[in-house]
């Protein structure tokens, strides 16, 4: 971004927007199944037996879950040389994520929903591809789809929190909504009703974010107030502007009341599914960056460890982190490309943008050897095979703290060390 002085906006979307309760269904899935393994054994560090692409749909009343995966009892069973799925146990799965997410309405409800699974065993000829083929270095798996993914970070945030190493605008963006969520769960708004959408459009000056000229919320509310009230945008105004305050820097709340936009189109009643068809895979920019950074394309919910749209893009964030963090640039963008089948990326990029310290062509070098890129190494490393893809689902895959339990090991700066002392 050559500009020093310019606006960037942002949006995020809640935990109930349409397309956020398939990815969350899809990777409750994915939890399930790798929980499974763990109970059963088969998921230590050197193989994965799970593997799923899982895709979710949503309208009124209805879940439809579809896709492919392997799996041992009791999500799969042989009968007839062929895998078949137990539809009741995913249509569990599904309704109760619908319930954690406060879903209790006509058009759409945990106990309302007709669920339909289509799930189906994984193609022979994607398994032969992926499996571990043995090579002079040991067991390696093949990436599971051809395609690039990117990974970055930037010091934006860093003022704010420290180490989230994210872009300003998809940061608060997504701050704003789980401020708002977690008072709409704990009952201090009650009125307030799953979806959700917020934009934040962000003033730089001199490359450096200092405040928000706009900010836009648009929330799914109570038809009338407690006391009776229709509520009237105004109102919903009234409610949640504390909430967003709060959320931004001290300061950077826009000065005129004109510029912060609660529910322009007047009124949102009908939300979630019933007013808007959901699918997984269908929010990637709110996932990553927020546009501030490339995105490969690919989506992340739903798919196993295997799967190098999500594991690498995971892989390259956690590079790209290690590479801010360890002061080499202030900001890091990482690019990688794979071949269906194929174990090592077909190329590494690493762009500075102006920023660095260091040599970007011995970086290129320096991270494959720090960490390996095959999809083997990091399922390893970054311990992938665990249940913790549900949670990654809503507000954002990066610029999260690391879980005790290996959530979000991708933002880890334990490499951050190394790649300091590799430049001294």
């Amino acid at each position: 971004m050559a500009h020093k002085n310019f606006l960037f906006t942002s949006e995020s979307v809640s935990e109930g927007h349409p397309d956020k309760v398939c990815d969350q269904i899809s990777d409750a899935v994915l939890d399930a199944f790798l929980e499974n393994d763990i109970k059963l054994g088969i998921a230590d560090d050197s193989a994965i037996n799970t593997r799923l692409g899982c895709e979710t749909l949503t309208t009124t009343n209805k879940i439809v879950i579809a896709g492919e995966g392997r799996g041992q009892s009791p999500f799969f069973h042989k009968h007839g040389g062929k895998f078949v799925v137990d539809r009741e146990l995913i249509s569990k799965i599904a309704r109760g994520v619908v319930k954690d997410i406060g879903y209790d309405q006509d058009g759409f409800s945990s106990y309302g929903a007709d669920v339909e699974v289509l799930l189906h065993g994984q193609s022979a000829d994607i398994a032969m591809g992926v499996d571990a083929k043995k090579k002079k270095s040991g067991e390696e798996e093949g990436a599971g789809d051809q395609g690039m993914m990117f990974g970055f970070a930037c010091t934006e945030s860093e003022v704010y929190e420290k180490n989230s190493f994210m872009p300003a605008p998809i940061f608060f963006a997504h701050r704003i909504l789980k401020a708002l969520a977690d008072k709409r769960h704990s009952g201090a708004m009650p009125d307030l009703q799953p979806d959700a959408k917020s934009q934040v459009t962000v003033k730089y000056v001199d490359g450096k974010a200092v405040g928000c000229t706009k900010v836009v919320v648009s929330t799914q509310h109570s038809e009338k107030s407690r006391n009776g009230k229709k509520y009237t945008p105004a109102m919903v105004k009234d409610m949640i502007e504390s909430t967003v305050t709060a959320a931004l820097p001290k300061g950077w709340m826009p000065a005129k009341s004109a510029d912060f936009l609660v529910n322009p189109t007047g009124n949102f009643v009908i939300g979630g599914p019933d007013g808007d068809c959901g699918l997984t895979g269908r929010k990637i920019i709110v996932d990553t960056y927020g546009g501030y950074a490339p995105h490969g394309g690919g989506a992340f919910s739903g798919k196993d460890p295997t799967k190098v749209d999500r594991s690498a893009a995971y892989a390259t964030r956690y590079l790209a982190k290690n590479v801010v963090a360890s002061g080499a640039a202030e900001r890091c963008t990482i690019q990688v490309a794979y071949a269906i089948g194929v174990a090592d990326p077909m190329s590494v990029l690493v762009d500075l943008h102006g920023t660095g310290q260091v040599d970007e062509k011995k970086l290129e070098k320096l991270l494959p050897q720090l960490f390996r890129l095959t999809p083997t190494n990091i399922r390893r490393t970054l311990k992938l095979n665990k249940p913790i893809y549900r949670r990654t689902a809503a507000y954002g895959h990066f610029g999260r703290a690391p879980d005790k339990d290996g959530g979000f090991s991708w933002e880890k700066t334990d490499l951050a060390a190394q790649i300091k002392a590799a430049f001294k």
